[in-house]
């Protein structure tokens, strides 16, 4: 014990009852992300153009999906809203590996299922290879390509 109070470190203090008191900052760890900075730039830039390119508004969810991925991923499209028809979800779920392209009415019909089973398997061979980020925006650009640019008109 100290000789006298001027010993104590900060946040420390002797009680009425003699026994020292130690006060101490708790810091929160900061929340844990998937992706740096630049890998969050690209996934936007990637979002960004695959949306305004085919006209079609595209969106990524990263998460658990649940027992029945499916249907989980469906509702989470349905989620856009009036869009939904001209939306494209890309859900992935890397903790029960498990990617899910769910494609609307409108956006069905410039995506084919052969042409979302092809980004996904080229996404799949990028996650392997532990390229969270760059095999999401890879798929991105694919299903942007296959769709094609936005009809005019």
């Amino acid at each position: 014990m100290p000789a006298d109070e001027s010993e104590l470190e900060l946040g420390e203090v002797v009680t009425n009852s003699g026994r020292i008191s130690v006060a101490r900052q708790f810091k929160p760890a900061a929340p844990r992300v998937p992706f740096t900075p630049v890998q969050l730039a690209n996934l936007d830039e990637a979002l960004t153009l695959a949306s305004r390119s085919t006209g079609l508004d595209f969106s990524v969810y990263l998460g658990d999906l649940g027992e029945n991925n499916r249907p989980t991923a469906e509702r989470l499209h349905a989620l856009t809203g009036e869009r939904a028809p001209h939306a494209v979800l890309v859900a992935v779920s890397p903790g029960q590996r498990v990617v899910e392209v769910v494609t609307g009415d409108e956006s069905h019909r410039r995506l084919s299922d052969r042409g979302c089973k092809l980004a996904i398997m080229s996404m799949v061979a990028s996650f392997r290879e532990g390229d969270l980020a760059g095999g999401i925006v890879g798929g991105l650009r694919m299903l942007a390509d296959q769709a094609g640019n936005a009809p005019r008109g």
